[in-house]
């Protein structure tokens, strides 16, 4: 159990480095689909040394990983079980999530890639609720409780921002909402920590329909040579303060 949280520790930190980030959504014809989210943070691999030695032990051989968390709560029901209530909900809300881990230190790579399957584009939602769940577990009690928050703090239903997906089968949209300005900034003020770390850090998003695309509502998107594939990226930084800015309508040919 403590090997397992030491390489989720090591995760956590993914968020507070110089990573690409990635929005993956898959969509079949009925509508459902499945979210992948992932994160390269091959640029942290140089900064290892901070995780303390326990960490850098663990960080020093090779590891390709999943963890399904279906299997991982009752694998780990036990030592789940002596942990807070609330680290326990967190680890709870993973439930329908698969987390896959590649860290690789001798060709400085690392990888992380946390996706589920939804019913419809609604529960996509979701998704940012689940990441800081994952990016605020701590695991045991001599976890440092002075890790930055991670810059996905300020999405999802408890966070000051609202990111909601529609999908009727013709119309894809993406839109985000600020609902608390107040705390919306003192999430930018938090990540303002980290802003150096972040600044060259990009935010793509792939969206994968049945049919092609006939419109994207954005300039500067790439598209597969089907067209069923779209691809537009931001800086990270510029997303984390403007959320709209992935405000985005995709229309489907018929």
């Amino acid at each position: 159990m403590k090997k397992v949280f030491t390489l989720l520790m090591c995760a956590v930190l993914l968020a507070l480095s110089s990573c690409q980030f990635s929005e993956n959504i898959y969509i079949n014809e009925d509508g459902s689909g499945t979210v992948k989210f992932s994160m390269d943070a091959s640029e942290m691999m140089d900064v290892l040394e901070q995780l303390g030695d326990d960490a850098s032990g663990e960080m020093s051989k090779a590891v390709d990983s999943t963890i399904v968390f279906k299997d991982f709560l009752v694998e780990y029901k036990d030592s789940i079980e002596n942990l807070s209530l609330k680290e326990q909900e967190k680890i709870k809300a993973m439930e329908d999530y698969k987390l896959h881990m590649v860290m690789d230190p001798d060709k400085k790579k690392m990888f992380f890639d946390i996706e589920t399957d939804f019913d419809n584009a609604n529960e996509l939602r979701d998704m940012y609720k689940a990441m800081n769940n994952f990016n605020s577990l701590k695991g045991d009690e001599t976890a440092s409780d002075n890790l930055p928050l991670s810059p996905f703090s300020s999405m999802g239903n408890e966070g000051s921002t609202l990111v909601s997906y529609s999908y009727d089968g013709k119309v894809f949209k993406r839109s985000a909402e600020i609902i608390d300005v107040e705390k919306h900034q003192q999430s930018l003020d938090s990540i303002d920590k980290s802003a150096m770390m972040l600044g060259s850090s990009k935010y793509r998003i792939n969206y994968h329909f049945p049919k092609a695309v006939k419109s994207f509502s954005k300039q500067g998107a790439m598209y597969s040579e089907d067209r069923k594939t779209v691809t537009y990226e931001v800086a990270f930084i510029d997303m984390l303060k403007n959320p709209e800015l992935l405000d985005i309508e995709v229309v489907l040919e018929d």
